[in-house]
């Protein structure tokens, strides 16, 4: 089956065929590091994780270049510098590291490229240039500003017309801007910000530093060439952040910046979309206190990446206990190379339908519970590649099952082994019918931080405090 993904500038999927199959380049939207991220960032992180991982499968580990960007200056990082009297130097180094830790809890693999934006002044600066001299930019009151005016295209990737744009909370409407809709690609610097020096023909009175959408444009420029393969990102960036890249990236290499975008649909916390600004996040350095990280990314895909997901605790019981019925499975596997499943290949194929491609896990699962002997590994074998493709079953399953897929540096080997005697006997106060003495210890480990979790495969635990 051809790979077929969804074109958000074409509004439909289309085959998809990189310009050059030995060198497939993708580039995804990453944090900007001033603070801790939350759990809708990452369903982001992850689905575009799971698009590398496809191609990768598809095109050669090798022949895939994939970028996610740190966003090191902006004005959310200069405010946190100044609340915290830390240099930006220290924060953003701080929470790109602890990004990188919580992407890897998450199984996302490290991108091939990771560009700063900090290290790409110059060719921001050299792009204004370019803006400047072809007539799409003009400086004014110590910016420099896009001319939307000048590009006819100006709302082509996400459809959002005028009037729209106008009324948008992100558009600012401000004195210096010849039309509303205009963005800045340059900003003056006060003595107290980081800023940088500019030509003496943009004839700015003051050092500056870059506006934020112009940052990507510039480090895909250097990091991936003129034009990509794949531009991906979460739905709330197709405008203005995209929609901007499109514009200056176009008109300053009269070409376009991507052949695909591909967005994912948000979060959702009951009626809202999770995010900052309505203070209902759900940060990932608490979720990964009390869940496993497979366990978090089996949510975060468990919903076709283009659907809004509803955020529950319910939904990452369900992963949980899903997963514990995966790794109980694999106990029995001998390690082998086999080849991932049709079925789950067809599924990714379509547009990364991953909530099809767990379903045929399942059914590769249930295949294997019934098969025996050399047939039982190839079963397994099957299983297990298909699942490593999604970027599960990364851990030992012994280790799994015994420690609820914490890991198995989770707690000190003692209490690991009273915590199996308690739950033995918990199983065993149960099948005798002796629900008070269950219930007694299933409470005395409660108390402990210790969560049982009862399956139809049997009982895990797993530390919650």
């Amino acid at each position: 089956m051809t790979l077929r993904l969804h074109n958000s500038a074409a509004r439909k999927k289309e085959d998809f065929s990189p310009r050059d199959p030995n060198r497939v380049s993708v580039y995804v939207c990453g944090p900007t590091v001033y603070n801790h991220a939350h759990i809708g960032n990452f369903r982001a992180a992850t689905v575009f994780d799971q698009l590398f991982r496809l191609l990768r499968h598809e095109y050669g580990d090798d022949n895939v270049v994939f970028a996610r960007n740190i966003t090191d200056i902006e004005d959310k990082i200069i405010k946190a510098a100044q609340e915290t009297g830390k240099s930006i130097n220290e924060i953003t180094s701080h929470y790109a590291k602890v990004y990188r830790d919580e992407s890897r809890a998450l199984n996302i693999l490290p991108p091939t490229l990771e560009p700063h934006a900090t290290d790409h002044i110059d060719e921001m600066i050299s792009m204004i240039g370019v803006l400047m001299d072809k007539g799409y930019a003009y400086a004014r009151d110590g910016h420099v500003l896009f001319d939307t005016q000048k590009y006819d295209e100006y709302g082509t990737l996400s459809g959002v017309n005028q009037d729209d744009m106008l009324a948008g909370a992100r558009i600012e409407v401000a004195p210096y801007k010849k039309n509303a809709a205009d963005f800045v690609l340059w900003k003056p610097s006060s003595d107290e910000e980081p800023g940088w020096p500019t030509p003496p023909e943009w004839k700015l009175e003051s050092k500056g530093r870059p506006g934020w959408h112009l940052e990507c444009s510039a480090m895909i420029e250097k990091s991936l060439g003129t034009t990509i393969d794949i531009h991906a990102g979460g739905q709330d960036l197709r405008f203005p952040h995209h929609e901007n890249e499109c514009a200056q990236s176009h008109c300053a290499h009269d070409a376009p910046l991507a052949r695909v975008w591909m967005h994912n649909g948000f979060l959702q916390m009951g009626d809202d979309k999770m995010s900052k600004s309505l203070g209902n996040v759900v940060l990932v350095r608490d979720l990964l206190k009390e869940w496993p990280g497979e366990v978090i990314r089996w949510a975060l895909l468990s919903a076709h990446y283009r659907q809004p997901l509803e955020w529950t605790t319910s939904l990452l019981e369900q992963s949980k206990k899903q997963l514990d019925r995966f790794y109980r499975i694999l106990l029995d596997y001998s390690p082998t190379d086999n080849e991932v499943s049709p079925s789950v290949l067809d599924a990714m194929r379509d547009d990364m339908n991953t909530p099809g491609a767990m379903a045929a896990l399942h059914g590769l699962r249930d295949i294997a519970s019934t098969a025996k002997g050399a047939d039982l590994q190839n079963a397994l074998g099957q299983l297990y590649a298909s699942g490593k493709l999604l970027g599960f079953f990364e851990q030992d399953p012994a280790d799994w099952i015994r420690h609820g897929g914490m890991g198995k540096d989770a707690g000190n080997g003692d209490d690991d082994k009273e915590i199996d005697r308690l739950v033995e006997e918990r199983v065993a106060a149960k099948k005798s019918r002796d629900f008070a003495t269950a219930d007694a210890i299933r409470n005395q480990l409660n108390e402990r931080g210790i969560t049982i979790e009862d399956g139809p495969e049997g009982s895990t635990w797993r530390r919650t405090k």
